[in-house]
């Protein structure tokens, strides 16, 4: 039987391009220094930049922050990866 989870609340926050604190993170995908994946409670989450980083991640309490150069951040729709249907990686690289 599948386990109910209770959703942790989203919240986004960007100070001057610089930092980000991102709230209702599941998991971190990839990051290196031009670009962070991140599954969150309101679907994948992709921030572009320059000299990016993730300064913490708590996983337990579904919390990262970031810094660097924020270009963009964009939103997909796929809530979840790793479905039957391959995930949001394959069907992005396909």
């Amino acid at each position: 039987m599948e386990e109910q989870r209770t959703p942790k609340p989203h919240k986004l926050v960007v100070n001057n391009r610089k930092t980000s604190m991102v709230t209702g993170v599941l998991d971190v995908l990839s990051f290196d220094l031009n670009e962070i994946l991140l599954e969150t409670e309101q679907g994948m989450l992709m921030v572009k930049g320059t000299d990016l980083h993730v300064n913490r991640l708590s996983v337990e309490k579904g919390e990262v922050d970031l810094s660097g150069n924020i270009d963009s951040i964009a939103y997909s729709g796929i809530a979840q990866t790793g479905k039957a249907d391959g995930g949001f990686l394959s069907r992005l690289f396909k």
